[in-house]
C-alpha cells in the first residue's frame, strides 16, 4: 500500500445486508446501533456524508422504524448528509429504511418500492379432523388465540387482522410521504403494494437516480476516496463453528410464521 493510499479519503458506508428481523444475523437495532454510530462519528471529521448500502427484501416494521429513526437521529445530531444507494434490492423494510436518506440512489434493474404489509399462514382445521387429531387448548382472554391455525377462521379473526394491516400500512405510506414529500408519483399507483424496477421507481419518485456506492463514494469525496465498509461484527472462529445452520435458522422462520399472527413489511 502507497503513502498516497493511505491518504485517500474516506467515506463511511454502513452495509444493510439481509432480512430484518429481531434475530441474530438479521438488520436490527442491537446489531445496528454501533456501526451507525461508527459511520456518523467518521463522517463529522470528513466527508460530511454517510452512505447506506442496502440489499433488503423487508421483515420486521418495527425493526424497519427502529433503524431508520437511530440513522435520522444521527443525521440530524451531527448535520451529516445521508445517502441510500439500493444494489438488487431495496423493497419494503427495505425501502423504509432507505427513506431515512436525504437522496436515494439505485441501479436501474434494482427492485424496489413495496410499500404495504403482509401476513398470513396457514389452517390445518381439515387436516387434523381427517386424521382423528382433537385439538386441546385453554386461555385467559377471549381473543387469546385468535389466528389459531388448528380452528376454523371467524369473520372478526379477518376483520381484525385487516385492521392491523390498514394501521401498518398507514404508518408507512406517512412515513414515505414525509420523507419523499412532493417527489412522489399518484399515491394510487405508489402505495398500492408493488414493487418496481428501478426505472419505473425513478418515474414514480420513490429514487431520485441512478448510481451505486462506488460512484457515490467517488461523487463525494473524489475519484481517490475509498469506502469504510461498516457492518455489525461476525462470530469467528469456534463462535462461528457453534453458529446455528442455515436449516436451523429456516426452521426457526417456518416456525414463527406458522404460530405467530406475523404481520410484516
Amino acid at each position: 500500500m502507497t503513502l498516497l493510499s493511505w491518504r485517500a479519503p474516506r467515506v463511511p458506508v454502513v452495509s444493510l445486508r439481509g432480512l430484518i428481523a429481531a434475530k441474530p444475523y438479521a438488520i436490527n437495532i442491537a446489531a445496528y446501533r454501533e456501526p451507525i454510530g461508527r459511520a456518523f462519528t467518521l463522517a463529522k471529521r470528513g466527508a460530511k456524508a454517510v452512505i447506506l448500502a442496502i440489499e433488503s427484501p423487508g421483515g420486521s416494521a418495527v425493526q424497519s422504524d427502529l433503524v431508520a429513526s437511530l440513522i435520522r437521529e444521527r443525521a440530524e445530531y451531527h448535520k451529516v448528509r445521508v445517502f441510500a444507494a439500493i444494489g438488487d434490492v431495496g423493497a419494503s423494510g427495505g425501502y423504509w429504511i432507505a427513506c431515512a436518506a436525504d437522496e436515494i440512489l439505485a441501479h436501474r434493474m434494482s427492485i424496489v418500492g413495496s410499500i404495504g404489509v403482509v401476513g398470513g399462514g396457514f389452517g390445518f382445521v381439515d387436516f387434523i379432523a381427517r386424521h382423528g387429531i382433537e385439538r386441546r387448548v385453554y386461555t385467559a382472554g377471549e381473543h387469546k388465540v385468535r389466528l389459531d391455525p388448528f380452528r376454523p377462521e371467524s369473520p372478526d379473526d379477518l376483520l381484525f387482522t385487516k385492521d392491523l394491516l390498514s394501521d401498518m400500512h398507514t404508518e408507512f405510506k406517512a412515513w414515505v410521504r414525509e420523507r419523499r414529500g412532493a417527489r412522489l408519483g399518484p399515491e394510487e399507483t405508489v402505495f398500492d403494494g408493488s414493487y418496481r424496477l428501478g426505472t419505473q421507481a425513478k418515474g414514480l419518485g420513490l429514487i431520485d437516480r441512478f448510481g451505486s456506492v462506488d460512484s457515490l463514494v467517488r461523487e463525494l469525496a473524489g475519484a481517490r476516496a475509498r469506502p469504510v465498509i461498516l457492518e455489525p461484527k461476525r462470530p469467528r472462529g469456534l463462535l462461528k463453528l457453534m453458529g446455528r445452520s442455515a436449516t436451523e435458522a429456516a426452521w426457526d422462520i417456518a416456525e414463527e410464521r406458522l404460530l405467530s399472527p406475523g404481520l410484516r413489511l
